[in-house]
């Protein structure tokens, strides 16, 4: 790791900025709400719950550490490690690289815990820190407990020691492990400047066909677009490279690897809830019955499609760690997010891993007696928005929902139903719009889907009036 430009000895631990302590991560903008004293306390305040709250033994502690490529991640790193080994808890550093390895290195290797430094899709002067246990993700109450623990600055001590760790090579192993294809694909790939790069370009170097590798040098400045593949624009390049090449398909990264956007070979944009699709034919096969789980956003093809192969169409809340949660609850073989987080427990380890779902991407469309478009040449088509993001600031974006609620119970007939598991979701006779605040941005997110086009307009129309009546715009045409 590239050293801290501050003393590590003058550190001293501090109160997290609430704003920080998010539902699923701990998330914010260096050098406004987040700092390295940010990652030396966390650290502290971590390896303190570990011990004290779980009742790990010291002599039995050990936590594993990545960082992404952002500018700011090796410093937060280190800061990170500082902390934690003053507890006692032994630290072995993964280094750079995508979440998923540094989630793979904590269950392939037995630690106790992993933490990955990483702003995963946000702003490039965005940073954070995703967190998990042996046996599950940290959210909710456990990141506030970590708050409420810095406040009080009691923590353990100790001399916990310090190794660097590579397991890149094992990491690729285990992707290639479950691939199954045969035939030589072409392929564009995409890591955005983002922290899959290097895994990327090692992965494609070990499979058959022929690959195309766009921004494969990680990059904490993302030169040539933005990390985030659920937003149109930044799968233009990619787009652009399957056609001008010919390719098979399409697959693109997020900022830390552990999001997936893919196009086919027209270079038509695949939703990962129509991706969905494709990966539960197999899973129903090997789990027949599974329960397999979809957040709000994702649409009612997903759903009837899972229930006619037989299977359970689950709708869940969104949020990686929160998905995670309900797999291990329904004992769940498959579960994803609109925004690309899908998660494998068949076969695999139940966590987010992009770079895992492309291999069973690329098995199904080997398998396939057409190309990746015949694969969802059967699915209704239903007219549909990507994610838009209405832009409302920290302190009011959790209040903007419940008042939109009361609104419309006292204006909507029977023919609607609104679900609130996160959110609300409005659904009626043009189809279902559904509105949520982000747990990671100052932003709500907007998604609606209808049988027809006129439809569509109608509903999102609806959802515009609601949000503009409090005084929030509300832009469909970005």
């Amino acid at each position: 790791m590239q050293p801290l430009s501050d003393p590590l000895q003058s550190f001293e631990h501090h109160v997290f900025s609430p704003t920080i302590l998010r539902e699923y991560d701990i998330r914010g903008q260096i050098g406004k709400d987040l700092s390295k004293k940010d990652a030396y306390t966390l650290g502290l305040a971590f390896g303190t719950y570990l011990l004290r709250d779980l009742g790990t033994p010291q002599a039995e502690a050990r936590v594993c550490v990545g960082y992404d490529g952002r500018v700011s991640s090796p410093g937060l790193a280190e800061a990170l490690v500082k902390g934690l080994s003053e507890t006692g808890v032994a630290c072995e550093n993964v280094g750079l690289g995508p979440s998923p390895m540094l989630y793979f290195a904590t269950k392939d290797r037995k630690a106790s815990a992993g933490i990955m430094v990483t702003g995963s899709h946000n702003p490039a002067d965005y940073n954070g820190f995703k967190m998990m246990l042996a046996n599950g993700p940290v959210f909710g109450t456990q990141i506030q407990r970590l708050g409420e623990i810095a406040r009080k600055a009691d923590f353990e001590s100790g001399h916990g020691s310090i190794a660097q760790i590579d397991v890149r090579e094992e990491y690729i192993a285990r992707l290639l492990k479950d691939f199954t294809g045969k035939r030589d694909l072409k392929v564009a790939w995409d890591a955005g400047n983002g922290a899959a790069g290097e895994i990327m370009r090692s992965l494609t170097g070990k499979l058959p066909g022929e690959h195309i590798l766009l921004f494969e040098k990680i990059d904490g400045t993302f030169p040539n677009h933005h990390p985030d593949p659920t937003v149109d624009k930044n799968l233009i390049d990619l787009q652009q490279a399957v056609k001008e090449n010919a390719c098979d398909l399409g697959i693109a990264f997020d900022g830390d690897g552990d999001r997936i956007g893919v196009v086919n070979e027209k270079g038509d944009v695949l939703r990962c809830d129509i991706l969905m699709t494709i990966y539960a034919r197999e899973v129903l096969a090997n789990h027949p019955g599974a329960a397999i789980i979809g957040d709000v956003k994702c649409s009612a093809v997903m759903f009837d499609e899972i229930n006619r192969l037989g299977g359970q169409g689950v709708m869940w809340k969104t949020g990686h760690s929160l998905i995670k949660d309900k797999m291990s609850e329904l004992k769940s073989p498959l579960a994803g997010e609109l925004s690309g987080h899908i998660f494998f427990a068949d076969k695999y380890y139940g966590f987010d891993d992009a770079l895992y779902c492309a291999v069973r991407l690329l098995n199904a469309v080997d398998e396939a007696e057409g190309p990746l478009s015949s694969l969802t040449k059967g699915l209704p088509v239903l007219y549909n928005t990507p994610e838009v993001r209405v832009d409302v600031d920290e302190e009011h974006k959790f209040g903007v929902v419940p008042q939109i609620i009361t609104s419309l119970k006292a204006a909507l007939g029977n023919e609607y139903t609104l679900d609130d598991i996160d959110g609300i979701r409005v659904s009626g006779p043009d189809g279902w719009w559904l509105l949520r605040p982000s747990n990671t941005q100052a932003v709500l997110v907007f998604r609606a889907e209808s049988p027809s086009p006129e439809g569509l307009e109608r509903l999102k129309e609806m959802a515009k009036a609601e949000v503009e009546a409090l005084g929030f715009a509300m832009n469909f045409e970005h």
